[in-house]
């Protein structure tokens, strides 16, 4: 077995990345590895072989058959078949001949026997990209979900300033900022889980007539349904010589739309972390270092990090399209592009690992978060007057107040005070607030951040309904 200095390899996700995330890694090895590759094909020639023994055996096959046919999985080291495909030049070949000489003697005409390399790689893959969504992927992006609910549920009622277009807008709470992603990534994972079952295998020959299989059984669609059966998997509906690319092809870009979801949150983080917002903070331990030359520096890496990481793996969606295409019955152009998607998965976690991290020990500056909602005074309550001003029945309710924040900003003065000069619209205002919200003229200019209409009772159904999901 080949040792090397993992500060050797050329790919960061392999040193860099690999340390910064070693239990993750090692978790994805198992299902996207070289050495898993070439496993996941083994389990696949021996599921085809034990599906030709059942159709040999109709009263079962032998218990000491089966024992002998699972030990062999395990038996056989990648790096043999690497060796005998320095010779082939073909991998699938050098996967059936170093089979070949594990099978009982009686069995080995049976060994790949009506299949094709797509059949064994196709099925394989199906197998392999179910299993780490399963294991890995799906479980991550839950423990992200709710790491995003208790946020929700914890800071429903935190005022915090409502912004578009980076500008003030009106209050809502934090919960409801982080409630967006909580719904944003549920939908999300409940598609990627849904398309990580719909993953389809075959046993369809060479041009995915049944032409070998035919040769060999009667009924070749029953013979794959039963070879299929040993993974759950159930054939695609038509192949050529491949399974329809369909299938992988939307799970990657639902997986894409997650990692677009993930990376708005690292971008949302990493602004309201400007040193003249500070409504929330990254952990930084006591050892950190935020710049090399400013002691004071605070830097949120981490957040940027995850955006970096979607910035170099998100527009390999390009190439998930560009391996929708194969001609005619098939071509190996998509062979090498297909093997990059394990670091495309692997980039994934890495980013998603990271944000999930980040809002664990995540610092919320409530006080912040108020300070700055009330950094304009009374001009955040502008919607709220123009709209009490409309329902009493001013036509040019807008206008009226957008001139009353012009006067507000030349002379300084707050917009109560400017309204009070108006006897008529001071009498108009006081009126329309004890009609429509219950409140004294005194209570509404006094607590504008609670002008945040269900934002906090939004903000928990949301939470509320993806827990219960998740």
């Amino acid at each position: 077995m080949i040792s090397r200095n993992i500060f050797l390899n050329i790919s960061p996700l392999d040193h860099r990345y690999y340390l910064a995330n070693r239990n993750l890694f090692d978790r994805l090895a198992l299902y996207l590895s070289e050495e898993a590759n070439v496993r996941y094909c083994i389990k696949v020639e021996i599921a085809l072989l034990k599906t030709h023994m059942i159709f040999a055996y109709p009263a079962g096959i032998p218990d000491s058959l089966l024992k002998e046919m699972d030990s062999i999985e395990n038996a056989i080291d990648p790096e043999e078949i690497y060796r005998e495909e320095a010779k082939t030049h073909h991998n699938i070949r050098a996967l059936v001949n170093v089979l070949k000489r594990y099978v009982p003697e009686k069995f080995k005409n049976l060994v790949h026997l009506g299949a094709t390399s797509a059949d064994i790689l196709d099925t394989a893959s199906a197998v392999q990209y179910r299993d780490v969504f399963t294991e890995v992927v799906l479980p991550l992006l839950i423990e992200l979900e709710n790491t995003l609910i208790n946020i929700t549920l914890n800071e429903a009622e935190t005022p915090q300033v409502g912004r578009t277009h980076g500008q003030h807008a009106v209050p809502i709470t934090f919960g409801f900022a982080v409630a967006e992603y909580v719904a944003r990534l549920g939908k999300s994972i409940l598609r990627i889980q849904r398309l990580t079952n719909e993953l389809k295998g075959q046993l369809s020959g060479a041009v995915g007539a049944y032409n070998a299989i035919g040769l060999i059984i009667d009924d070749p669609i029953k013979f794959e349904k039963t070879f299929l059966k040993h993974f759950n998997l159930e054939p695609s509906e038509y192949s050529n010589q491949l399974v329809e690319p369909e299938y992988l092809l939307n799970l990657l870009l639902e997986l894409n739309t997650a990692f677009g979801i993930i990376a708005n949150i690292a971008d949302d983080l990493r602004n309201l972390q400007r040193t003249e917002i500070a409504e929330v903070q990254e952990y930084f331990s006591e050892n950190q270092v935020g710049s090399s030359t400013m002691p004071q520096k605070r830097n949120p890496w981490n957040s940027e990090h995850v955006k970096s990481l979607w910035k170099s793996f998100s527009p390999r969606v390009a190439t998930f399209f560009m391996d929708q295409i194969s001609e005619h019955q098939r071509d190996l152009t998509n062979s090498a592009s297909k093997r990059f998607t394990a670091d495309y998965l692997a980039g994934f976690c890495a980013a998603g690992s990271r944000i999930t991290k980040v809002l664990a020990s995540l610092r919320i500056n409530r006080e912040k978060m108020l300070s700055n909602l009330l950094l304009r005074g009374d001009l955040i309550l502008s919607e709220a007057l123009y709209i009490l001003l409309a329902r009493s029945g001013q036509q040019n309710a807008h206008e009226l107040v957008k001139q009353l924040t012009l006067r507000r900003d030349e002379t300084n003065k707050t917009l109560k005070e400017i309204i009070k000069e108006d006897s008529n619209l001071n009498s108009l205002i006081e009126k329309e607030l004890k009609k429509n919200l219950n409140l004294m003229e005194h209570d509404f200019w006094l607590n504008p951040e609670k002008y945040n209409g269900i934002a906090a009772q939004k903000a928990k159904q949301i939470a509320l309904k993806y827990k219960k999901m998740f």
